[in-house]
């Protein structure tokens, strides 16, 4: 057997997110039906990482096992001509049967993408969040230091974060399972490109909807809705009330994943 590495990328727009879901057309399952039939096997498909409805991908890493024995070069073309034209196989090659797209994966890249500016925009509107207010960026930045390193994060995950593990589930005295909730950020920029406000978190994992919160919530201090000291007190919370709103999926893109 073959072990494919696939990386990819695509315009999440029209998708329930990456993973494959019952009712809904997603990523996951779009490039699962085009790569069975260009190796005429059934193959079970693992991503790097799941990502939400709308959000967006320049470097999603997937692989597969075939018995297949197509080039590599043909193996894109052929997987690529029977893709919708929102995602496209930028590379593949053959490795270790010990790679798992996601469990080998050291750390992932998220950026999200502002549009800070007095007027909406009309052609890139689907890839970036339109936010009309005046925003203090040098506050912003010294605020998300406090987010360097291992945390838990639970004050930025979604209520129903369903994420697995890095690390098994506590079990809490009333006997439920729960979601392991400490990541490690390794960096995190903001960066103002013209009329553009750009977040670039890297980290060991990510959860449900946290960088989208973390951006929801650094807005908040960027506006002076709240101060640093105030802001790294939630963080400390671990209550997902006291944090911002959850901006949109259109202005997240995964970058990378490091192996």
């Amino acid at each position: 057997m073959n072990n494919i590495k696939l990386v990819i990328e695509y315009d999440g727009t029209n998708y329930a997110g990456w993973q494959q879901q019952k009712k809904e057309k997603t990523v996951q399952e779009t490039l699962k039906k085009a790569i069975e039939k260009v190796v005429n096997e059934k193959i079970t498909l693992h991503g790097a990482g799941r990502t939400d409805a709308g959000a967006h991908a320049l470097g999603q890493v997937a692989n597969f096992e075939t018995k297949a024995n197509l080039s590599t070069c043909n193996l894109i073309q052929a997987i690529n001509f029977y893709l919708p034209k929102d995602i496209v196989v930028k590379s593949a090659k053959r490795v270790s049967k010990k790679f798992h797209s996601r469990y080998s994966a050291k750390s992932k890249i998220y950026r999200y993408t502002i549009l800070n500016n007095s007027t909406r925009c009309a052609i890139n509107k689907k890839f970036c969040y339109y936010y009309n207010a005046d925003l203090d960026i040098e506050k912003m930045q010294m605020a998300s230091k406090a987010l360097m390193g291992k945390h838990d994060f639970s004050t930025f995950k979604s209520k129903s974060d369903n994420t697995c593990p890095t690390s098994p589930p506590a079990i809490s005295r009333a006997g439920f399972r729960r979601v392991n909730s400490v990541r490690t950020i390794k960096k995190l920029e903001i960066k103002k490109k013209g009329k553009h406000l750009l977040f670039t978190i890297e980290a060991d994992g990510f959860l449900y909807k946290m960088v989208r919160s973390i951006v929801g919530t650094l807005l908040e201090v960027g506006r002076g809705k709240l101060t640093i000291k105030e802001f790294k007190r939630i963080l400390k919370s671990g209550i997902r009330s006291k944090a911002g709103a959850t901006v949109p999926a259109r202005g997240l893109c995964l970058l990378k994943v490091k192996y």
